[in-house]
């Protein structure tokens, strides 16, 4: 994994608007690598930049997936939000 991919998926997470969420998938997608959707979660596994919203990514089937904050947390921060 690259400095530049990190930054990149770093980028595509902090565009997604509150209230919506992306999959791992999409976001490495989004970023240029369309098979590195694991590295992503590394990637925002070491983030802890509040203006990044690491919590508005989740996993293709639609459970929540790792927060490097806990997923009760991931949780909570999606509910106010509204989207779920």
């Amino acid at each position: 994994m690259t400095q530049l991919f990190s930054v990149k998926v770093l980028a595509v997470v902090a565009k997604i608007p509150k209230g919506e969420t992306l999959a791992y998938r999409e976001v490495a997608l989004r970023a240029g690598r369309p098979g590195a959707y694991r590295a992503v979660g590394t990637v925002l596994s070491t983030n802890y930049d509040p203006v990044i919203p690491c919590h508005r990514v989740v996993r293709s089937d639609g459970e929540l997936g790792n927060y490097n904050r806990g997923p009760k947390i991931k949780e909570r921060l999606l509910k106010e939000e509204g989207a779920l």
